[in-house]
């Protein structure tokens, strides 16, 4: 048996649009100059709380509670209005979660820095509501890189460390994969530079090479 563990905003969607436009809504509900693209884009798998102090963090406190509002409500508007369109699936990403699903050996969960009304909707959006065992959110957890979503997803599914592996766009991802123990595939199409994933077992440029490197990483690790 192995877990493999996927991100979201950057692994398995595209969200960028749907990101900038509702952090551009908080700084603008709150009359505070708005942070470049790619400030914003770094900052994607952090909680909310803590994306928004370091995107903002001479801002006071109280007033940066009342942008994660602000995002939240205009991100919430978005994804009603567009449905699935709001955060597509990357080519070559459902056949390959759907491919995974089928195997008797293994089991599927995400972390995220999403809430769970966020990941709810996401899935339902992509028709996924039952694909993976384990969902780990930011409303139950320490904001990435802190173990605790890996850690609780390895225990809500009886598995080992070295039976899971953990898939990623960024430095949070991989730094959170690490501090678990488990092992480390990053994705080069999501919002940070691969160069920075330096604790990688393996980089993927394409969706369909990721079976291959599951295989791999976890055969390693058994």
């Amino acid at each position: 048996m192995r877990l493999v563990i996927f991100d979201v905003d950057g692994t398995l969607v595209d969200s960028q649009g749907d990101i900038v436009a509702s952090m551009t809504a908080a700084f603008d509900g709150v009359g505070l100059a708005v942070p470049d693209r790619d400030a914003i884009l770094g900052i994607v798998g952090l909680s909310l709380d803590h994306a928004m102090l370091r995107l903002s963090p001479d801002t006071p406190e109280g007033l940066r509670a009342e942008m994660v509002e602000g995002y939240k409500r205009a991100y919430q508007a978005l994804r009603i209005k567009s449905g699935a369109a709001s955060s597509p699936l990357y080519p070559g990403i459902r056949e390959v979660v759907e491919a995974l699903s089928a195997e008797d050996e293994t089991l599927l969960a995400i972390a995220t820095g999403k809430s769970r009304r966020g990941l709810v909707a996401l899935l339902d959006n992509h028709g996924w509501s039952r694909v993976f065992q384990s969902t780990q959110v930011a409303d139950d957890h320490p904001s990435k890189p802190h173990p605790s979503m890996v850690l609780t997803a390895l225990a809500e599914t009886g598995m080992q460390p070295d039976s899971a592996v953990m898939i990623g766009d960024t430095t949070y991802d991989m730094e959170m994969a690490g501090a678990a123990g488990v092992g480390f595939i990053g994705v080069d199409w999501g919002y940070h530079p691969a160069s920075l994933l330096t604790g990688a077992r393996e980089i993927v440029s394409q969706a369909q090479d990721l079976l291959a490197a599951i295989a791999r990483v976890t055969g390693e690790q058994g």
